[in-house]
C-alpha cells in the first residue's frame, strides 16, 4: 500500500479553504451593499427632516448666523 501523498492532501484543503473564503466574500459584500443602501436612505431622510424642521421652525443655521453683538 502506497503512503497518501502530502501534496495532494495540501492542494485539496488549501481548495476548500479558498472555496469557503470566496463564499464569504461575496456574503460579506452582500451584506455591505445592502447597509449602504439603508445608510443612504436614512442620510436622505435625515437631510429632509433637517430641512423640514428648519422651514417649520424659520431658526437660522447657527453655522451661518453672525455671533451675537455681545462677543
Amino acid at each position: 500500500m502506497s503512503d497518501p501523498d502530502p501534496l495532494a492532501d495540501r492542494l485539496d484543503a488549501l481548495e476548500t479553504r479558498f472555496a469557503y473564503q470566496d463564499e464569504t466574500i461575496e456574503e460579506l459584500n452582500a451584506t455591505i451593499t445592502a447597509q449602504w443602501a439603508v445608510i443612504d436612505a436614512l442620510s436622505r431622510k435625515v437631510n429632509l427632516l433637517d430641512e423640514q424642521a428648519r422651514a417649520v421652525s424659520n431658526i437660522a443655521d447657527p453655522r451661518t448666523e453672525p455671533p451675537p453683538p455681545h462677543y
